[in-house]
């Protein structure tokens, strides 16, 4: 091995460990402030709930703040190259680097992986074990602060509902439901009276839901002890609405990166849109890259900003682009979960145009 490769492996070993550095400094300060912020929140939430306790805020905050640190990991990855190539240009060590030959693509090089290493990390690792937490942390914000819990549930077997009134309760069943029209099919009704006990089954074709009630066809009403009879039609009372359906499905944030493909199998297969849990898959598979994107516009603010001593231009730069990026990503997925534009293009627009704006600005740089 050359002395100028030995050099050039000590230079990227060097700039990656303060990148990596600058990047868990920022992320441990970001999360510290908005955690703190969370516990304010739930304790504000708590101030009506004498059953929740202190405790029960902590435990609470503890479980959503994986979930916070994934969507803070962008601006640390941004305001953490910041930090570390205005540090560097402050001791002349990148002004030392560029004299020697080493062009502004090898210096960048050690913290562009360190940061897409950081995204595979957090995508493949940590999100599974934010999902989970977050998962814990909306049933019990349900149970303490909404008195409310999830009755309906997807399967392979199909779709689940639970509903319930003074005197009876019952579970639904279906294999598939067209989402346009409401309309459940191949379902099974059971029924319970007000003591738990089986009343009946229904077997029908479809059911549509209407205003408070199901309206199923063709159903075959089987009871114990008695002969199974037919029936056009059957009206069962309900408490479910579209829009409670729609919104009773598990948030996207609350499941892994590797169960979402199935369960947004499981969506299309059950008759409903799963949108909302695609745009925010393909969005995980873009956080790498935007880890990446986010190094090469730090780059391209500091090394031009640091050397004429404009640190708060610096700063105020860095703040304006997380915006910039907060209100692009927001605009996009609003317009792929409204399906105007499709769900792989809402999710890897922002991270496409990061990439884009560091690389022009850099070739810039270089060139001038």
């Amino acid at each position: 091995m050359t002395s100028e490769a030995r050099l050039s492996l000590t230079l990227s070993r060097y700039i990656a460990k303060r990148y990596f550095g600058g990047f868990l400094l920022v992320l441990a300060s970001l999360g510290g402030i908005v955690f703190l912020v969370e516990v304010l929140e739930l304790m504000r939430k708590a101030s009506s709930r004498p059953d929740v306790t202190f405790q029960l805020v902590m435990q609470m905050a503890v479980l959503k703040f994986p979930h916070t640190v994934q969507k803070l990991i962008p601006f640390a990855a941004l305001l953490g190259g910041m930090f570390t190539f205005w540090r560097l240009s402050r001791s002349s060590e990148l002004v030392v680097a560029r004299a020697s030959g080493v062009s502004v693509w090898q210096f960048l090089a050690p913290a562009v992986v360190v940061a897409v290493s950081i995204g595979v990390f957090f995508v493949a690792a940590v999100n599974p074990l934010g999902s989970t937490m977050l998962l814990r942390f909306e049933l019990m914000a349900g149970d303490y602060f909404e008195g409310r819990s999830s009755q309906l549930a997807i399967s392979h077997s199909g779709m689940w509902l639970r509903q319930a009134d003074e005197r009876t309760q019952s579970v639904i069943h279906a294999v598939r439901m067209t989402s346009e029209d409401m309309t459940l099919r191949e379902v099974t009704v059971y029924l319970f009276d007000d003591k738990n006990r089986f009343s009946r089954r229904l077997d029908a074709r479809d059911a549509h839901l209407g205003d408070g009630t199901w309206e199923l066809n063709n159903v075959l009403v089987t009871m114990p002890g008695k002969p199974s009879r037919r029936q056009a039609t059957y009206s069962l009372p309900t408490n479910w609405t579209a829009a409670k359906i729609m919104n009773s499905f598990s948030p996207p944030e609350t499941l892994s990166f590797w169960h979402l493909p199935g369960f947004i199998d499981l969506l299309d297969k059950a008759g409903f849109t799963a949108t909302r849990h695609r745009v925010y898959w393909y969005s995980l598979l873009a956080i790498p890259i935007m880890l990446g994107a986010m190094v090469l516009i730090a780059a391209s603010f500091s090394l031009r900003l640091a050397r004429r001593g404009g640190v708060a231009i610096l700063i105020g730069s860095g703040v304006f682009f997380s915006f910039f990026i907060l209100f692009l990503s927001n605009v996009v997925q609003a317009l792929g979960l409204a399906d105007n534009i499709p769900a792989l293009l809402a999710a890897w627009t922002p991270a496409a145009v990061t990439l884009l704006i560091g690389l022009s600005i850099l070739l810039y740089i270089e060139e001038g």
